[in-house]
């Protein structure tokens, strides 16, 4: 934490940018989880156990959503615990740090996002239309059977900006102010937002605490999230800055999420693309606005890339934020 800057001597932002660069560089390391489940893994597999157990239909709403907060506590709870746990074996020993790096590395986002999103790129251009869609289902919330070749696309860019700001910036900003019961708080609330956090049927009530209080993690992350990907749009070839900012102040507030817009909206301008609109879910058409409207709408394999582009030097602007703040940290 900023109050609580060392661990084992060293500045927190000193771990987290060397936790920054492993990812960036290296990734997560999937070849162990082959082995072993992954962290988050094991807390979706809690999360739907309870979600089996806890969330059922025959329930009025009020107690499913009595029971869906009950489980956001005690989710809050089990993270705050683990997280503060870590945290002193990482600061009462002298190579503790480096548990404190191994939790940052696998809970920030930067390469595995990169490659899944690089993947739908390769996929429209091997397979088509049916290959992007096998490789989008991996990182977007709705079916995309129903898209075309440009709204595979188009999923794929809003599913970067998106989850640039919550799975990259949001772990960063609440590691730097509250350490790793902080990081861990925001990483179990986003995964339990991501799995029950739908207005459907089954989960609206159950799932509202949960997607609510994400909401509120995500508010300020996602801001600068939208302000990072501006400042990257004019270090790309063929970025737009003034687009993005334009389009950020008008569109950014026009998504159905209070969050998810702001970054889109600047990514949209960023490479001159609409993002949003009309799409489906359960079967139901929802007419959405579009976001950068006077963009055209047909996507490409090509957008992706410089969308990726754009999204590799918005990551290095937050290790070089990261980085200066270890300097000042060590004075």
């Amino acid at each position: 934490m900023l109050l609580d800057p060392e661990i084992a001597g060293l500045s927190i932002a000193a771990v987290l940018f060397a936790a920054l660069v492993i990812d960036g560089v290296f990734g997560e390391f999937g070849a162990l989880f082959r082995y072993i489940p992954h962290p988050v893994a094991m807390l979706g597999a809690l999360i739907g156990w309870f979600d089996q157990r806890l969330n059922h239909e025959w329930r009025g709403e009020s107690a499913r959503r009595l029971r869906g907060a009950l489980v956001v506590a005690a989710m809050i709870a089990l993270a705050v615990t683990v997280g503060w746990g870590l945290s002193e074996v990482a600061r009462s020993y002298l190579y503790g740090w480096a548990v404190e790096l191994a939790a940052l590395t696998l809970l920030i986002a930067q390469r595995s996002l990169f490659d899944h999103v690089r993947n739908v790129a390769r996929a429209l251009d091997r397979d088509g239309r049916a290959g992007g869609c096998a490789a989008v289902a991996h990182i977007v919330g709705r079916d995309p059977k129903n898209l075309d070749v440009y709204g595979v696309a188009r999923a794929a860019i809003e599913s970067l900006a998106e989850n640039f700001a919550d799975g990259v910036v949001a772990p960063v900003f609440w590691y730097l102010l509250f350490g790793l019961p902080g990081l861990l708080v925001y990483k179990t609330v986003n995964t339990m937002d991501s799995m029950i956090g739908y207005r459907t049927a089954r989960h609206a009530a159950f799932g509202m605490v949960a997607a609510r209080l994400d909401d509120v993690l995500n508010y300020v992350p996602a801001r600068i999230a939208a302000v990072m990907i501006v400042l990257a749009s004019a270090f790309v070839p063929r970025g737009r800055p003034l687009s993005a900012l334009r389009v950020l102040a008008r569109d950014g507030c026009k998504h159905r999420s209070p969050n998810a817009g702001w970054p889109e909206a600047a990514m949209a301008g960023g490479i001159g693309v609409a993002l949003a609109g009309p799409r489906a879910y359960d079967g139901r058409v929802e007419n959405e606005p579009w976001v950068g409207g006077e963009f055209g709408a047909r996507a490409g394999s090509g957008d992706i890339r410089r969308a990726l582009h754009l999204f590799v030097v918005a990551c290095l602007f937050e290790a070089i934020i990261v980085a200066l703040l270890a300097t000042l940290l060590v004075r």
